[in-house]
């Protein structure tokens, strides 16, 4: 069966080998690199213990140094599942939803056609540099080397220059016996409505050929030179050879420097992509003419797992970047994304070169922002969140956004840095070295030192007993940092009564799954030194066993627990006793009783291995630790009902 011309490529740009691959070997996580599609692994096709067996996800191409196996994704599952090449097609279309054509007994005189189109665009390719070069195109020479372009670069890219006329190239290439409806065909000339000759699609425009993957010439960027054309720059039309939302310019050449180390760059123009690459920023591809397509960002990804999109410093580039990273979202995969790096206001990457040089450019690439800072920006961009409702629709924008990621890992990730930025935005009196400001910039906040009168522990009356045990707790994850993770979701679940234990609450958990070693160090940074010695030397605190003993990890590992048990068993008798003050009506009743002895005997235990003998409190009836307050309370609860049975 023949397939029509293209298929074949196109389902090898759609497919990755490395996922095809993988699930046939286990990789070699040491000598592999995902990042750069480079993976190793035991060859599937003998017994051996090393892994000799190299997947280039880029290239497309497997090959193993023992048994010296090699091919592509079909012919790897035609080898593993033992079919035809057909066979392998269909297996291979399915996963990357594409549909088998049906048997087309005219698709080889297809692929000749084809192969005939892209001799004459070679052809258009050869007319327009010998045009540049006549004195028709002094004017398009002088541009070009005013915009730094020397002859070597111009050899490089080929760079030719449409006359200023309706026939010139449709002449040539009918002078060389070039078949009328091919000229056509290849979007160089269009019929004309008045019945006369067919006209040149490119006329008075600096022309800059389109190649595939392959080299191949499949179409023309034109460039005008008149300041009053309606388009300054004119794409080819569709045509058998081009489609515009599956072709990158600077493909191929990008491919093969990103396979040597550099960085994919995604521009906005052909002049960019230009000077990037004249610059020494080999991997610089752009979008032709249009917003990146999926089929697109599927390509920029086959040549690098991070692509850098460098984008113009106007309201038009922030607005490309801004339908891109919905684009994007919910292609996401581990260790596959987008950095955004913006150019200064009203610059473009060639500006930028031209005027303070490749090594300014290259810092602007340096700070490139991830994906998740952009689209928070996006959101709260012009916005005032100064009330619950305003913040209450912010989180529900963006939980809508992160749902459209498909990878769970990756959502869940997006989440936690969101929670950051969102942590940042509405705790503005405390801002931190590093926070995030907008715009991509990043910029210093002052530390700012709390009151004494109002900080850690300066609380006393009601609730100081709570108050106590979430002093002990975070001073113990502070004694103890190897404890932090591990204790990630009951920090989560504490709700402290003071501000400012939330407020170190918060700062510990931004600190979860990052090896910190001295968190002390962090907290003081963040509230002040004079904070966190007012926390430590409290004497309730410094009593506390993982204070005295610091990195003790199973003797601070016992104390949070216990004192977690506490507030959770004190938390249980408030909630009972608000409860049955709701429930008390009339008669006595004894759920109620019951409830409160069961919730009072709860508490009871879990206070037994820890008796406080202050003087604001006063032991109960079965030998706990009671507030006055909660004691006063139950008692009054008790007296009600042994005065309602007793009516009874």
């Amino acid at each position: 069966m023949s397939l029509p011309p293209g298929f074949l490529d196109e389902l090898r740009t759609r497919t990755s080998l490395t996922q095809v691959v993988g699930r046939k070997v286990m990789w070699d996580q040491r000598k592999s690199n995902q990042g750069k599609g480079d993976m190793w692994a035991p060859c599937p096709f003998h017994h051996e213990k090393t892994a000799s067996f190299h997947v280039d996800d880029r290239k497309g191409y497997y090959y193993c140094f023992g048994c010296h196996a090699k091919g592509d994704a079909i012919s790897f599952v035609r080898e593993t599942e033992n079919v035809e090449f057909m066979d392998a097609i269909k297996i291979l279309a399915e996963e990357a939803g594409m549909k088998v054509p049906q048997s087309d007994p005219r698709a080889q005189q297809k692929a000749d056609r084809r192969t005939v189109l892209v001799e004459v665009m070679e052809q258009a390719v050869q007319f327009f540099r010998l045009s540049l070069n006549t004195g028709a195109g002094a004017a398009s020479r002088d541009y070009l080397t005013r915009r730094g372009l020397t002859s070597a670069a111009l050899e490089r890219w080929e760079i030719g220059f449409a006359l200023d006329g309706w026939q010139n190239l449709w002449d040539h290439l009918r002078s060389k016996d070039v078949a009328e409806d091919l000229i056509i065909a290849a979007g160089l000339a269009k019929p004309s409505s008045k019945g006369g000759k067919p006209y040149d699609a490119f006329r008075n425009r600096i022309m800059f050929p389109i190649r595939d993957a392959r080299g191949r010439c499949i179409a023309f960027g034109g460039r005008a030179m008149d300041p009053n054309d309606n388009a300054k720059y004119l794409n080819s039309p569709e045509t058998e050879l081009f489609d515009k939302g599956r072709n990158l310019f600077n493909h191929g050449p990008a491919r093969a420097a990103a396979g040597k180390g550099h960085s994919l760059i995604v521009a906005e123009g052909y002049m960019d992509v230009i000077a990037l690459s004249e610059a020494g920023f080999k991997a610089s591809v752009a979008p032709l003419g249009t917003a990146v397509t999926e089929a697109q960002l599927q390509l920029m990804w086959r040549t690098a797992a991070e692509p850098i999109i460098a984008l113009d410093g106007d309201t038009a580039g922030i607005r490309a970047a801004m339908r891109l990273i919905d684009l994007a979202l919910p292609l996401l995969e581990a260790g596959r994304s987008l950095r955004f790096a913006l150019m200064p206001e009203g610059q473009d990457p060639d500006d930028l070169i031209r005027t303070k040089g490749a090594k300014t450019l290259q810092k602007v690439l340096e700070k490139a922002t991830p994906m998740v800072d952009l689209l928070w920006q996006r959101e709260i961009e012009g916005k005032v969140f100064d009330s619950p409702e305003r913040k209450a629709a912010l989180d529900k924008t963006l939980r809508e956004k992160i749902k459209l990621i498909r990878d769970p890992s990756i959502r869940s990730h997006y989440g936690e840095a969101i929670k950051e930025l969102r942590w940042q935005l509405f705790r503005p009196q405390r801002p931190e070295r590093g926070t995030f400001r907008g715009k991509g910039k990043w910029q210093t906040g002052p530390r700012v030192q709390p009151s004494t009168k109002a900080s850690l522990l300066a609380r006393g009356g009601e609730g100081r007993q709570r108050h106590m045990r979430e002093a002990v707790i975070l001073a113990s994850v502070l004694s103890c940092p190897a404890l932090l993770d591990e204790f990630e979701v009951e920090l989560e679940a504490l709700s402290c009564q003071d501000p400012d234990h939330t407020y170190l609450r918060d700062l510990l958990l931004r600190q979860t799954h990052r090896g910190v070693s001295d968190l002390k160090e962090i907290v003081a940074d963040a509230m002040g030194a004079d904070a966190l010695d007012f926390l430590m030397s409290h004497p309730h605190v410094r009593l506390a066993p993982p204070v005295r003993h610091p990195g003790d990890a199973e003797l601070a590992r016992l104390t949070i627990r216990e004192e977690i048990a506490k507030l959770v068993a004190d938390q249980g008798l408030r909630e009972e006793i608000a409860e049955a003050e709701e429930d008390m009506s009339g008669l006595a009743d004894e759920a109620v009783t019951w409830r409160l002895g069961q919730a009072a005997e709860a508490r009871n235990r879990a206070l037994r291995s820890h008796m406080e003998d202050s003087a604001e409190y006063e032991v109960g009836k079965n030998g706990a630790a009671m507030d006055k307050d909660e004691r006063a309370k139950l008692d009054a609860l008790m007296e009600r009902i042994t005065f309602g049975k007793r009516k009874s």
